[in-house]
């Protein structure tokens, strides 16, 4: 009996931690694509030295200072694809790409949502930010239906790349399988979604080339790659976290753990 209840216990911490990561994921994604390309802010600067100056576009550099500039909807997106690893490493390839799903048709429901607040009439004298709310509806569409284009692309590769290498070490150097499906598919990300804005019409009034959206997509993925180098740290103190409660199918276990059994 009390088996049975310690077991019962560890199922629902499991599922409050994919639950949570589930949040995690879910808001990452809908945030990014809420504020998207509305903004880019400056990480930080850097005065280049005359060598590296000549070979650094202008479009990122104001005369010797590189600005490593993002979308502020970029700050988000990356914990995306770290909760997905997480996922895929403690549940399995089947539910981490069932989360991606689930991101998914979020955004179609965030899409219909805001479109019927479009759709009906204002109601005169009481709305309070109705030119605002517009203005986030018209970008919001166009950066969104983008997003959903490449998000899809990306994260289906990344939870695929993720198991291919997971498969190929038996489970061995969670790094390489972090860093090598993240990085990839975060490329693959970059460049959908900025092409398509380019395309749309949808980027800065700069950026009216196709040399201009590469440094655009560059820049974008220097971030992206740093960060997913970052969020390796991240991924290993998850998974020793929650080891406990790992039901990865394929069994292959970068911990070992006491798992409970009920009689």
């Amino acid at each position: 009996m009390n088996n049975i209840t310690s077991a019962v216990r560890v199922q629902h911490k499991r599922d409050i931690l994919f639950l949570s990561l589930v949040g995690i994921f879910l808001t990452s994604l809908v945030l990014g694509n809420i504020v998207g390309t509305t903004k880019f802010i400056t990480l930080f600067t850097l005065d280049l030295p005359p060598w590296l100056r000549e070979i650094t576009p202008s479009l990122v550099r104001d005369g010797s200072i590189y600005v490593m500039s993002v979308p502020v909807g970029l700050l988000a997106y990356p914990f995306t694809f770290l909760a997905t690893d997480l996922i895929s490493e403690l549940f399995g390839r089947k539910k981490a790409q069932l989360v991606v799903w689930i991101g998914f048709f979020a955004n179609l429901y965030m899409i219909f949502i805001i479109s019927v607040g479009h759709w009906f009439p204002d109601t005169y004298g009481v709305s309070g930010g109705l030119n605002l709310f517009e203005g986030v509806y018209e970008f919001v569409i166009a950066n969104t239906v983008s997003s959903m284009i490449a998000y899809l692309i990306a994260q289906s590769v990344d939870v695929r790349l993720f198991h291919f290498w997971k498969r190929l070490t038996r489970g061995k150097y969670l790094w390489l399988r972090n860093n090598g499906s993240t990085m990839f598919s975060q490329l693959i990300d970059s460049t959908t979604i900025l092409s398509i804005l380019y395309l749309s019409g949808n980027l800065g009034e700069n950026i009216t080339t196709i040399g201009a959206l590469v440094i655009l997509i560059l820049n974008s993925y220097i971030f992206k790659f740093f960060f997913a180098l970052f969020d390796t740290p991240l991924a290993y103190l998850g998974v020793w976290l929650f080891r406990d409660f790992e039901e990865d199918p394929d069994g292959y276990r970068l911990y070992e753990s006491e798992k409970v059994v009920a009689d």
